[in-house]
């Protein structure tokens, strides 16, 4: 069991390294004699550990399918999570060399970094407030290591919930300055909308879906601590990105945050 799987964790770190996206997972973690989603979490689990051998920091989780829509899409009833690294991080309008991403897309969201760790498995969104520093814009870069996006639930949680880097913006906004349901989103590409939406879009409420990854992290044995950056999840849909294209997010009471894409290598 260990071995297929750590096999299958193998081919989604070469995927990224290599640039040839793999063929979907679903089908070879059915066949295994466990539950699909703890299987997947243990294929993610591998290049997460196999990271921190590298010497990447640990720096925080971003939440998955936090849109009602994409959960029905993908036939689940909850979000999902990654793992965030230092080195995924990106200044705000900093570069990003096109040959770090897989199959990207850009989605718009609300940072929240914590001051105090969260180490309640029933956390509540009070909890969740107590514990929040700030919140910042930000913009999270996806991928897919799964040729052409083609996922449902097992693929994208194997592949650390599809993610390759983020950008925080540099206001920090105490939370009771903020609506967070209620705050407006649009994500520009040459001054156009490639992506409209509000908080409330991310399970009601941002903070409903860090409450929901604070509990799950207490279960899973890797509670949130204080220092980590929280990516609460899309407030409006993925937009492809372009290689050459700047895509700026803008959310009410938090400003502006910038992904700058650099051109393709051939």
């Amino acid at each position: 069991m260990e071995q297929r799987l750590k096999a299958m964790a193998d081919r989604l770190w070469q995927a990224e390294h290599t640039d040839r996206p793999i063929a979907p997972l679903r089908d070879e973690i059915a066949a295994l004699d466990m539950d699909p989603i703890a299987a997947a979490y243990a294929v993610q689990r591998y290049n997460t550990e196999r990271r921190l051998a590298l010497g990447h920091r640990l720096v925080g989780r971003k939440i998955g399918l936090t849109s009602t829509a994409v959960q029905r899409q993908l036939g689940v009833e909850s979000p999902d999570f990654g793992a965030l690294f230092a080195q995924m991080a990106v200044g705000d309008g900093e570069e990003i060399a096109w040959s770090r991403l897989q199959q990207p897309k850009v989605e718009a969201e609300i940072a929240l970094v914590l001051e105090r760790d969260l180490p309640h498995e029933c956390a509540t969104v009070a909890d969740v407030i107590s514990a929040t520093a700030y919140a910042v814009a930000a913009i999270e870069v996806v991928g897919s290591r799964i040729a052409d996006w083609n996922i449902r639930l097992v693929d994208t949680v194997a592949d650390n919930a599809s993610s390759s880097l983020f950008v925080l913006g540099t206001r920090p906004v105490a939370l009771r300055e903020l609506d967070l349901a209620g705050c407006g989103m649009r994500m520009d590409r040459r001054g156009e909308a490639v992506s409209v939406g509000v908080g409330a879009a991310c399970l009601g409420n941002p903070l409903n879906a860090a409450a929901w990854l604070a509990g799950t992290m207490v279960r899973m044995g890797a509670p949130l601590k204080a220092g980590d950056v929280l990516m609460t999840g899309a407030l409006g849909p993925m937009a492809a990105v372009s290689p050459g294209e700047t895509y700026t997010a803008r959310i009410e009471g938090l400003g502006s945050v910038s992904a700058v894409f650099g051109v393709a290598q051939h």
